[in-house]
């Protein structure tokens, strides 16, 4: 029994720690959309259309975020587009 108990507890910890990470993974996602300019979300709308023009997407397949470095900032546009 205690070998089951072994394993059952491994487990457990496991899915607690990758419910940890997914958890760092949305409050670091949260506080860069708080921070990000009021723009951002007229910008991503804008891209939308565009890319639409020619390959239907839907909305949540296309991902914006501007990352500030210091002296520049980057913005990163991720789209998935359909094969």
């Amino acid at each position: 029994m205690a070998l089951k108990d072994f394993f059952s507890r491994d487990k457990k910890e496991n899915t607690a720690s990758f419910a940890k990470e997914r958890l760092k993974v949305i409050v670091a996602h949260e506080r860069n959309a708080r921070n990000a300019p009021d723009y951002l979300p007229a910008l991503q709308n804008e891209i939308l259309d565009v890319i639409r023009k020619y390959v239907e997407i839907e909305h949540d397949q296309l991902q914006i975020d501007l990352n500030d470095d210091g002296n520049y900032s980057i913005l990163e546009v991720n789209v998935n587009l359909p094969k």
